[in-house]
């Protein structure tokens, strides 16, 4: 074994950290007899030869020994080998990675050529991985399928060892697998997909194993969805009663090999992982039902059905299974889902405490969608000493995920009370106290506090971060009362990011509108700063308070007509909020419609809106802002709900087919934004307003 390895100039070579003069090592380490060692050369495997999925020269150096190790018998943890191979060579390029599209100087092209070098290398070896098939380790057997679908450059020859081997594998886990690596083909290679597809759905209906069905099924959803059974929900929730009822039956119980703890990611994955399934006899159902969930895509109503009766589930397993599915489903569609949201809801009385985490933690970013869940948030809240420190699985606490901050947001008065003690903590959650305007008039005896809060915090450098949650709040509750404290703020700004401080101050002054005619003089003032957002948000203010416009409207005007296009629309949300009134500004108005900058144009159609009261002028600018970047779609529809029924064509159309389409306006490739849904949620409420349904 490793034979040539000390040929190899590895110092000439580099991975992640530098010269690969240490891999000689990793890959002796990966043969070694010390369960300790080999997971050790695994983790600097992935962390320096493959981090992060990338492929160096030294990665393609070493897959002949990779591949070597792989076909040893004595070597144990060779499954893992496999999966490492398979991450290795299966790297599928296309789009933008094409070679013959990049720049041969550039790093890109370096890049690609590595990962298509490394896919032939590994393609041109895969034919150890058919050896693989019947291996006596069973990890073994169940990594070997997904690299041959992945790497074998022979895919019907792969298709039918497939199939051979399912009649003769007793391994439940490794028939899944096959099932699985049978459906990767169907997906990679369009001329053998009717042939497997046929194929999956035969063993759909002929399989005795509910397992398999169930696999069978989930792989015809990936691969041909139109070939679903209408009853697929039907049969997959009978598919899971089988498995239950079969888990339930008495068997002997194997026990892993007891392993070593070791200080690497691997091993800590691995921990989990076990940990994961331990007691659970189908836990492998729970991939399954990720890629049927996947699967089914935009059949909502199915989606939710079978979410549903997994929340039902006596496995508690798959019950928090059932809650992170519900994340994707409903980050990303609309649909009918307060039975959903009940039955999260009562997993927060689950003894288990990553259960109740993982419900409180999606509920929170559901808002007023949480409300049929707002008993058992009650509940959870009421139960709990100090509601406002999530729990922590495994003891303490930690932040975020707390029942609280889901029942504030959805503006329930029983967290009140528990606000009213987090808001005495020395440094109360800043995420609970800028949910206190979701509230409205049940938040009203939080005031008190929040204002005390608020007059003890000193006028340096850290009162923006700590000001700004409490101001937010206190204008949410149009906190009145709290004016001197407000002020105390706007007069006495610190330099470092005065502007923001002001701002926020402002707000909460604009918000307490007439009854805050003390601030007046420092609201004139600020009409002279040399901010102009300072300005605009004086001249609102100002205008909520007092109500004269002929101060404002010739600063407003003058900032309409600025180079800057932020100013600009800074000053149109000014003069929009001014409303009939702000009549002489409508010609700086006009000038911004045919302006470069999209958000301005948005901004001064919705003001043109308020002040004219009429649609027809800006309406070909609004069209066009929904129609070319949907994140204007809840400022527009908000203007146009403000105007009354909407009968104007095209914008009748619009907002019918916002309400008639399934997918969430703002659903984005990346991370999902905490307020997301609610965001989607109140373009919704709007688009319905502005057609006249209530």
């Amino acid at each position: 074994m490793f034979t040539g390895i000390e040929e190899v100039d590895w110092a000439s070579l580099g991975h992640a950290y530098g010269p690969a003069d240490d891999v000689p090592a990793l890959l002796r380490g990966l043969a070694s007899g010390d369960a300790a060692e080999r997971e050790m050369a695994l983790e600097g495997m992935y962390g320096a030869v493959h981090h992060q999925g990338d492929v160096y020269d030294s990665t393609l150096a070493c897959i002949p020994f990779l591949l070597e190790l792989v076909a040893s018998p004595e070597v144990q943890d060779r499954g893992c080998i496999v999966e490492l191979l398979t991450s290795i060579g299966g790297i599928d390029l296309g789009g933008d990675d094409e070679l013959d599209e990049l720049d041969p100087e550039g790093e890109e092209f370096e890049d690609a050529a590595n990962y298509a070098m490394a896919a032939a290398a590994v393609a041109a070896g895969a034919d150890v991985f058919v050896g693989l098939l019947g291996d006596t380790d069973r990890e073994v057997r169940l990594a070997a399928p997904g690299a041959l679908a992945s790497l074998h450059g022979d895919p019907a020859r792969v298709l039918v060892l497939l199939r051979e081997r399912l009649t003769v594998e007793t391994d439940t886990e490794v028939r899944l697998a096959l099932v699985e690596a049978v459906g990767r083909i169907a997906l990679r290679y369009e001329s053998l997909r009717d042939e497997t597809v046929e194929w999956l759905a035969w063993l759909m209906g002929a399989a005795q194993d509910p397992a398999l069905r169930l696999a069978s099924l989930a792989q015809l959803a990936r691969c041909a969805p139109a070939r679903l059974p209408a009853d697929v929900v039907a049969r997959v929730t009978g598919l899971l009663a089988e498995l239950r009822a079969a888990a339930a039956q008495p068997v002997e119980a194997l026990e892993p090999a007891a392993r070593p703890v070791t200080p690497s990611l691997v091993g800590q994955l691995r921990e989990l992982r076990e940990e994961h399934r331990a007691g659970r006899g189908t836990a492998w159902a729970d991939d399954l039902l990720r890629t049927l969930h996947s699967a089914l895509d935009d059949r909502v109503d199915d989606r939710i059905a079978l979410v549903t009766d997994q929340l039902r589930s006596p496995d508690r397993g798959q019950r928090a299974d059932a809650v992170w599915m519900c994340g994707g489903l409903v980050q990303t569609w609309r649909g009918a889902y307060d039975e959903v949201v009940r039955l999260v809801g009562a997993q927060l009385s689950d003894p288990e405490p990553r259960l109740r985490t993982a419900a409180a933690s999606w509920l929170e970013g559901l808002f007023a969608l949480a409300r049929p869940a707002a008993d058992a948030l009650a509940a959870r809240v009421a139960a709990d000493p100090a509601p406002w420190e999530p729990e922590r699985p495994g003891g303490g606490r930690t932040w975020p995920g707390s029942a609280l901050l889901a029942l504030t947001r959805a503006g329930d008065a029983r967290a009140v009370p528990a606000l009213a003690r987090a808001l005495e903590e020395s440094e109360p959650n800043a995420q609970l106290v800028y949910a206190v305007p979701y509230l409205a008039d049940a938040g009203a005896p939080l005031a008190p506090v929040l204002r005390r809060r608020l007059g003890a915090l000193p006028l340096d450098e850290e009162l923006s971060e700590q000001a700004g949650p409490l101001l937010l709040a206190l204008a949410g509750l149009r906190a009145v009362d709290a004016l001197p404290e407000v002020l105390r703020v706007l007069r006495g700004a610190p330099a470092f990011r005065r502007e923001w401080v002001i701002e926020s101050a402002l707000r909460a002054v604009a918000a307490f509108g007439p009854a805050a005619r003390e601030a007046v003089p420092d609201l004139r003032a600020l009409l002279g700063d040399g901010s102009a957002g300072l300005v605009s948000m004086a001249a609102r203010a100002l205008w909520a308070v007092d109500g004269d416009a002929g101060v404002l409207l010739p600063k407003l005007c003058g900032l309409l007509r600025a180079p800057d296009a932020h100013e600009r629309r800074e000053a149109a949300w000014a003069v929009g909020a001014i409303g009939g009134a702000a009549g002489a500004a409508c010609p700086e108005l006009r000038s911004c419609l045919t302006a470069p900058d999209l958000w301005l144009r948005v901004d001064a159609a919705a003001a043109l809106c308020r002040v004219t009261g009429d649609l027809e002028e800006a309406l070909p600018v609004l069209v066009a802002g929904w129609k070319e970047n949907r994140y204007t779609r809840v400022r527009i529809a908000e203007c146009l709900a403000e105007l009354g029924p909407v009968t104007a064509q095209p914008a009748a159309t619009l907002l019918r087919a916002e309400l008639a389409r399934p997918r969430r306006h703002n659903v984005s490739e990346g991370s999902p934004g905490d307020h997301d849904i609610h965001d989607d949620e109140r373009l919704l409420t709007l688009c319905r307003r502005a057609l006249g349904h209530r």
